[in-house]
């Protein structure tokens, strides 16, 4: 089967079609209520938390575009839950990240047609880790002080621990994860073929 090869600039978009605006709409949705109720608090208003999964899963499934949307409608949605107000360093901040996360077919990792090998692993490893730095170790910091002319001293605490507790949520949940998706779709288009 021969696909055309998409440019650069398509790749990062992502796929968009019905299902994309879904699994954006169902990404986000999850992300807020996860970002309230699926973690272990580590520092003031900062988690340990299972929501940094959902960027994954979108990135994987759709694109870089769509998981930055995700993750970033996400961060409002929950801080609608949480009644703390709106904090749009953090939401953009998460966009961010959920950008550098989806960026798995830029390096050839192609989870829906079951192409994920331990050479992307290590590629998404360190674009996560890398994603985590520049969201909010560079990015949440300075929009914090633009948008809110807060003291800084407290952001900078609770970028560490994000950088930190979401680079491992992504990394020792999401490698495997990634894995198990890239193995249940190659099945997939192995059975597709074999019944053409």
């Amino acid at each position: 089967m021969n696909k055309e090869k998409k440019s650069i600039g398509r790749v990062l978009l992502g796929t968009w079609n019905t299902k994309t605006i879904i699994g954006i709409a169902i990404g986000a949705a999850l992300f807020g209520v996860l970002m309230n109720f699926g973690g272990i608090r580590v520092f003031t208003n900062t988690s340990l938390t299972t929501a940094m999964i959902i960027d994954v899963i979108v990135g994987a499934l759709f694109g870089p575009l769509p998981a930055a949307l995700a993750a970033m409608i996400g961060n409002v949605i929950s801080d609608l839950i949480g009644g703390w107000g709106f904090w749009f360093d953090w939401s953009i901040g998460n966009g961010i990240l959920g950008f550098f996360v989806g960026l798995l077919p830029v390096y050839g990792a192609k989870i829906a047609d079951g192409v994920f090998e331990v050479k992307h692993a290590v590629i998404y490893a360190l674009t996560v880790v890398l994603g985590n730095l520049l969201a909010f170790g560079v990015i949440t910091p300075i929009l914090t002080y633009l948008f809110y002319s807060h003291e800084l001293t407290i952001t900078w605490g609770q970028a560490s621990a994000a950088v930190i507790s979401n680079a491992s949520v992504q990394i020792i949940i999401g490698i495997p994860l990634l894995f198990l998706l890239a193995k249940r779709n190659a099945r997939s288009s192995n059975l597709t073929k074999e019944e053409e």
